[in-house]
């Protein structure tokens, strides 16, 4: 899949926005287990004619907007009223929000308002929301000159307050959604964002469409099927997924949209600059993450030889002992990854909500091949089966 439609100007992903129930337990979540630190809250006039607070958690270049409704109302209350604790909303930082707007009008996207235009004592704030195909979740675009404030509404403490990063994240990599059914979601990414199919680098192969359906017919009974969209300038990437037949109902695709009530984000993975020491210190903290059978580690060495890595930094023996997965399909250049419990099972209660995060250290492998998709599958799958969710 091509494209030839002018770039968004999209720079990063700066932020989820994510809906809680509980913003106490939130803080307590990133303050106190991912070492994140609070820089900012929202205001009293902000909650007051919001009908909800808010918290802004940041460690590296990663920021999650966390709100909590107040009464009735509110953009919280109403995404709350149909789903569990989720990502009610993406925020991309854009060169000119001016022609982001533009282009996305043009190509038939939807804004909720139109521009507005924010100002505080250090600049300006250009900012436009629009709805997606993810279900609930829309897209946030901001253009920040000298602007000094987070939001508007959300005002910067003077000092962040709790945690120093220890553990190194760095930015968001990527995120993963979940549909019933994906291709209006790609056609959508592709003709309205302006977003490229990856395919082709994940499986280093001239043919992308074979390759996916060699990659969807390894998969054994219960499966999904999987697409990678990337904006091609900023390098930000979406992971796309949908049940797949024949066990459609089984898939854990559909058992996240059953829980979730609907399509939408399923996770986002967070870099860090060494895996190793970060889940030591986040398992040390209480972090629970979902298990590998030792079965993996005893096939590992051959996979590495079979998939082109070679040979590994790290000690097979290591990597077993806190249950981080390898991926790669490439001479020395692989990734190491593990995921989080999602939030249900985290703090043992539905509404929580089947979001997770994924930790991520990419080792010269900037895709997504096979095994990536294979080991995030049958790893939720394994956590299904033990709480008799699947």
């Amino acid at each position: 899949m091509t494209t030839t439609l002018e770039p968004l100007g999209i720079v990063r992903i700066e932020a989820l926005h994510y809906y809680v129930h509980d913003l106490e337990r939130s803080r307590r979540f990133y303050l106190e287990r991912l070492d994140f630190a609070e820089t900012g809250a929202s205001t009293s006039d902000l909650d007051r004619e919001g009908h909800q607070r808010s918290a802004a958690f940041e460690a590296g270049d990663v920021r999650i907007l966390c709100s909590q409704p107040l009464g009735e109302g509110g953009r919280a209350w109403r995404y709350l009223r149909k789903h569990p604790d989720g990502v009610g909303a993406v925020i991309f930082e854009v060169e000119d929000a001016d022609r982001a707007f533009r282009l996305l009008e043009e190509r038939g996207g939807t804004p909720v308002t139109d521009l507005q235009v924010h100002e505080d004592e250090g600049g300006t704030l250009r900012t436009f929301n629009i709805t997606t195909p993810l279900g609930d979740t829309t897209f946030r675009f901001v253009e920040r000159r000298g602007y000094r404030g987070l939001y508007p509404g959300v005002a910067r403490h003077a000092a962040p307050k709790g945690g120093q990063n220890a553990f190194g994240f760095g930015y968001i990599d990527h995120l993963t959604s979940n549909f019933q059914t994906m291709k209006p979601a790609l056609l959508w990414m592709e003709h309205v964002l302006g977003l490229e199919e990856f395919w082709e680098v994940q499986f280093h192969t001239k043919d992308a469409a074979e390759a996916r359906r060699a990659a969807i017919q390894a998969q054994k009974g219960s499966g999904l099927r999987s697409v990678v969209m990337k904006d091609p300038r900023s390098g930000v990437k979406f992971a796309n997924n949908e049940p797949w037949r024949p066990a459609f109902k089984s898939s854990q695709i559909n058992v996240f949209n059953e829980d979730h009530r609907g399509d939408g984000i399923q996770h986002a993975a967070l870099t860090v600059t060494d895996i190793l020491s970060a889940v030591r210190g986040l398992r040390a903290r209480g972090v629970e993450f979902m298990p590998t059978p030792a079965s993996y580690y005893e096939a590992l060495p051959a996979r590495i030889q079979e998939t082109g890595i070679g040979r590994i930094d790290e000690e097979v023996k290591t990597l077993q002992e806190l249950e981080i997965l390898v991926d790669g399909a490439g001479r020395g250049s692989y990734l190491l990854q593990i995921f989080l419990r999602d939030a249900a099972g985290l703090y043992h209660e539905p509404e929580a909500g089947p979001f997770f995060f994924e930790i991520i250290q990419r080792k010269g492998d900037q895709g997504f091949g096979a095994g990536n998709f294979r080991a995030l599958f049958e790893s939720i799958e394994r956590e299904q089966q033990r709480e008799g969710r699947a």
